[in-house]
């Protein structure tokens, strides 16, 4: 019993140390200090998974260090996501002796810190909150929801979640961010959509880094976070959640 109260407060201890660093960055609000987080973030999570790919190349991260010094003056950062890819494929056709897998990590975790970066970027740290309310909301709300009344196994990539505590852990986030999201988009049902959208959406990226982990045949991505393993599992759902809360921003408000 003794090692778990023990993992139980290094977890706690781990979060309230992160929450506070988000929370101070959040106030600062300054562009450069929330891009060079997001960069740090990044590239942890950039070599994360390309441990759980199964890829050993080291001259990747100079490439991702690239795209992401590039998406600090470039208006629409998502874009660099195209031509990364396109880039990738025309050197592929080159060389022909570069393995396709070696540009997943441009895809995750690539793609989901290109779009939290232009979500900042033209909603401003109030739509991160948005973000960060309903991702949190749907992991916390699922657990306890799951603990209570789960019966049902969800997915087998994931056998500790239940579609009950799924199922709760949406009906929570989409209260949770309706509050913060109606001070964005000013319309309920667009409030609504968006965070339950989201609160969907992490779920499945909460599910696809467990997959990956299965996989690989690891626990965690990682063990930098005392408590909670690497840098993927603790931003997996919002890698998922930035892209869809972007998009339906864009689409709807």
């Amino acid at each position: 019993m003794q090692p778990s109260v023990n993992a139980l407060q290094t977890r706690i201890i781990t979060a309230v140390f992160l929450g506070l660093g988000v929370l101070t960055i959040g106030l600062i609000n300054n562009f450069w200090l929330i891009w060079l987080t997001l960069g740090v973030v990044y590239m942890l999570a950039f070599h994360e998974s390309t441990r759980l790919f199964g890829i050993n190349n080291n001259s990747l991260y100079a490439y991702a260090a690239i795209l992401w010094i590039i998406a600090a003056i470039y208006p629409y950062s998502e874009d660099l996501l195209i031509v990364s890819g396109l880039i990738f494929v025309g050197a592929v056709a080159y060389t022909q002796n570069i393995p396709f897998r070696n540009f997943l990590p441009f895809v995750y975790p690539t793609a989901g810190m290109l779009y939290l970066l232009s979500l900042y970027q033209e909603y401003g740290i109030t739509s991160l909150l948005w973000l960060l309310v309903v991702v949190a909301s749907a992991d916390i709300g699922a657990y306890f929801v799951g603990k209570s009344i789960g019966r049902t196994p969800f997915s087998i990539s994931s056998p500790s979640k239940t579609r009950e505590g799924v199922y709760g852990g949406i009906a929570v986030a989409t209260v949770a961010g309706f509050f913060i999201g109606i001070g964005i988009v000013e319309n309920m049902t667009q409030a609504i959509i968006i965070s339950m959208a989201v609160a969907v959406s992490a779920v499945f990226g909460d599910l696809f880094e467990s997959y990956l982990k299965r996989s690989a045949g690891v626990k965690d991505s990682g063990n930098i976070l005392p408590g909670h393993g690497g840098v993927l599992d603790r931003i997996d759902g919002y890698l998922f959640g930035s892209i869809v809360m972007l998009i339906l921003l864009r689409g709807l408000a």
